[in-house]
């Protein structure tokens, strides 16, 4: 029994200790927004300062008070901007922390002198100083985005802020001003200018050196992110692409989504072995991947692991959109991360089709009425187009396009006739027997991506608005009858997000969870093409295959789920062109520069 520990001592003993070390970037970013809200808190309310606690008299003469007021808002409203950065592990924001948090206890001393304002943030210092190694996370792929989104962000709340410490001082205000001079002295503040308002005392100085503070802050922090250097996204190098190139050559038939990995906007990691990989994009602090890992099964898990490892040296929330059964089996044995249905791919083996039938009977009326109507289709691999044929495919793609950015980033390529993209597989539909148009007769386009040596995956669909309804539907019955020539043998379609919960919530018996499920996609469809793709992919009789969602934590699905959307152009946000960066090219993001170059020492060796 000398052993055991008594339980008593045991609590002791763990409050000694500390918090667990995985623990402490949640605790300290807590801790440090709370410090700065006493900061901000100190710096605007004036019986805030005078309280129980602070048993000092003010020995401080002249404008040192007002210009600590500044000071003590100043690192608040930084503090609270850092917290986020510390609860991701950030080094950057560790590093900031630790100047502000003593200018701040001293900021507190001087203009409150309050103990408490003092011991708190030591106490917290004291806390980022032990455990700094927890504190290892390289910075995200940052852009001019951030300056705008700052000065905006930053400059609302220094105006919220600023209206607040104009008017917690009506004991000093001289006459009674309005919202509106109360609200023109903020914006004089801001800029350094005395404003309408007059105070008695050291109340003007205090009050103009915590709204020159305030809008300081904002100038030069906007400054700072607008004209740092950027650090972009991973992208795909001639050397990855060849690479990835080589991989699908032997293992491109085992995922449907195995070509878009061939996007040039997405970042990419290889198995020590060289054998796999895993292609990625970071949207909003989450690093997703798309698909199953390329190349051979055997070697997934080292490419997995180099993902996995990626993301923690970032300190990004790693997540998978649209694998496989296997892909996810793999992914969750591996990481410990978990599952979650996403939806169904559309599958169609091209032996299998046929027009005939009822089932098919739509499909083969929509298509006869079309063809009666004078349009032709051509389906060819675009190295069979001509130059400019080829152009005029790609302008009259753009131009239907019918949102101002490209989506897709899961099932897309985001190109068409690039040279080394010959293997796809386009379908145009053309109207020969009227007025040619600014695209000649050409009226639809439907392209296709390889999929192993017998397979294609459908990559866009484009039309032009004044062409007869029912063009998808034409071209992927003439793709599928032209595919036997063109050695296809199977088709994969759209995918359908929550499929198996719309087509069991409209059977008879569905219960009244499973039906108010599919009322409220249903609901969503009037914005997002839910219920419609399906209804869609289903009237060509496909086979379905489950995509799956890989995830660390439930939490995460709402933050994961918003990156998707950012990811795939539902969500889009465009950079003013004054602060756009013009650059000749996509270049590799700074952080695989030592990855790569291990990789190819590994691939040499």
């Amino acid at each position: 029994m000398s052993g055991v520990v008594p339980e008593g001592k045991g609590g002791l003993r763990r409050i000694l200790r500390g918090p667990r070390p995985e623990a402490v970037p949640a605790l300290v970013a807590r801790a440090c927004a709370l410090v700065g809200l006493l900061n901000v808190a100190a710096g605007v309310f004036p019986r805030f300062r005078h309280s129980r606690l602070h048993t000092f008299a003010e020995v401080l003469p002249g404008l040192f008070g007002p210009f600590a007021a500044a000071l003590a808002l100043s690192c608040g409203v930084l503090l609270l901007l850092l917290a986020h950065g510390l609860r991701r592990n950030k080094r950057r924001a560790w590093r900031a922390a630790v100047v502000l948090l003593p200018l701040g206890a001293v900021a507190q001393f001087t203009y409150r002198h309050s103990f408490i304002g003092v011991l708190i943030p030591i106490a917290l210092l004291a806390l980022l100083l032990r455990h700094r190694k927890e504190f290892a996370a390289l910075p995200d792929p940052r852009s001019r985005w951030r300056a705008l989104a700052n000065f905006v962000v930053l400059g609302a709340g220094s105006l919220a802020l600023g209206l607040v410490i104009v008017s917690v001082h009506p004991d000093k205000v001289v006459g009674d001003p309005s919202i509106s001079e109360r609200l023109m002295h903020v914006l004089y503040g801001l800029f350094g200018v005395e404003g309408p308002v007059d105070y008695t005392g050291r109340t003007p100085w205090t009050v103009g050196f915590s709204l020159g503070a305030l809008g300081l802050l904002t100038a030069l922090t906007t400054i700072y992110l607008a004209f740092r250097p950027e650090h972009p996204a991973a992208r795909l190098t001639e050397d990855d692409e060849t690479r990835l190139r080589e991989l699908l050559a032997k293992h491109g038939g085992r995922d449907s989504l195995g070509h878009f990995a061939l996007r040039r906007d997405k970042g990419v990691v290889f198995s020590p072995s060289g054998k796999a990989a895993v292609t990625y994009r970071v949207v909003s602090g989450v690093m997703l991947a798309s698909g199953d890992p390329i190349g051979d099964v055997e070697a997934w898990p080292g490419a997995i692991e180099r993902f996995m490892d990626e993301a923690k040296a970032h300190s990004w929330t790693p997540a998978v959109m649209g694998c496989s059964e296997t892909g996810g089996q793999v992914w969750t044995r591996e990481t410990g991360l978990d599952a979650l249905e996403l939806g169904d791919e559309a599958v169609v083996e091209v032996a299998d089709f046929s027009l005939s039938g009822r089932a098919m009977r739509n499909v083969r009326q929509m298509v006869k009425r079309i063809e009666r109507n004078g349009y032709e289709t051509r389906v060819r691999r675009i190295r069979d187009l001509g130059e400019q044929e080829l152009e005029r495919i790609q302008r009259a793609a753009d131009d239907w396009r019918g949102t101002d950015t490209e989506r897709g980033f899961s099932m897309a390529l985001g190109r068409i006739g690039d040279p080394a993209d010959g293997d796809c597989l386009i379908a145009t539909a053309h109207k020969t027997d009227e007025q040619p148009g600014p695209y000649g007769d050409l009226k639809a386009v439907l392209h296709f991506v390889p999929w192993g040596k017998d397979g294609v995956s459908l990559d866009l669909m484009r039309r032009d608005r004044s062409a007869d309804p029912g063009m998808n539907e034409l071209l992927i019955v003439a793709a599928l009858q032209a595919a036997p020539q063109l050695g296809v043998a199977r088709m994969s379609l759209n995918f359908a997000m929550f499929r198996a919960a719309l087509a069991r919530g409209e059977k008879l018996g569905a219960g009244p969870v499973l039906r108010a499920w599919r009322g409220l996609l249903v609901f969503l469809s009037r914005w997002f093409q839910i219920e419609s793709l399906y209804k869609f992919n289903a009237k060509f009789q496909p086979r379905w295959e489950p995509r799956f969602v890989v995830y660390r934590s439930s939490r995460d699905l709402p933050r994961i789920g918003f990156a998707a959307m950012q990811a795939e152009g539902f969500v889009t946000l465009a950079l003013p062109r004054f602060l756009r960066r013009r650059t000749a090219g996509p270049r590799p993001c700074p952080h695989q520069s030592a990855r790569s170059a291990e990789q190819h020492e590994v691939r040499a060796a």
